[in-house]
Parts: structure tokens; sequence; C-alpha cells
């Protein structure tokens, strides 16, 4: 009985050794994530949401009246600004409307 007790406590040790080191590496973890958040600020943001939707629907229109006039005076050999004319339009609709 003695021998097994005298093999164990090396074991022990060693297992006591690991643990302590665990914990220490853990309160570490947590010093430094402490130390993370208290240090950081907010910083406000440079491009409000809003103003970023704004930006991307202008975009996203300058980009569509772009390729219409390309498209209709390229493509379609028209005049390139007679795509953003109104009756231009009424005359596409006209001819979808006879197919139908």
């Amino acid at each position: 009985m003695s021998n097994e007790n005298k093999s164990e406590q090396p074991k022990r040790a060693q297992v006591n050794k690991r643990t302590e080191r665990r914990k220490e590496r853990r309160s570490r973890r947590r010093d430094r994530r402490r130390e993370r958040s208290q240090s950081k600020q907010y910083v406000g943001r440079l491009i409000p949401v809003w103003l970023k939707l704004l930006i991307i629907i202008v975009l996203s229109l300058f980009a569509l009246f772009i390729g219409l006039i390309i498209g209709f005076s390229i493509i379609g050999d028209g005049q390139p600004l007679d795509v953003l004319r109104f009756e231009t339009w009424e005359h596409i609709i006209d001819f979808v409307r006879i197919e139908e």
C-alpha cells in the first residue's frame, strides 16, 4: 500500500501543477480582456447608415441611366438622350401592350 501511495503522489503533484497553470492562464486572459475592454473607446461612424443607403441608391440609379443610354444609343442606334424622354417609354410600352 505504501508503494501505491508513493507513486500516486508525483502524479497528483503533476496534476496540481497543470491545473494551477491552467488557472494562471485563464486569469491572465481575463486580465487582458478587461484591459482591452477598458482601453477601447467608442469611435463614431464616419458615414451614417442612412447616408450609405442613399449613396448606394443614387449610384445604382446612375448606373441604370448610363446603361440605358449606352444600350439605346450603341445597341439600338438611337440618340443617347432620347432614352430619358417620356415619349420613348410610352412608345416602348405601346409595343408591349400590343403584343399581349
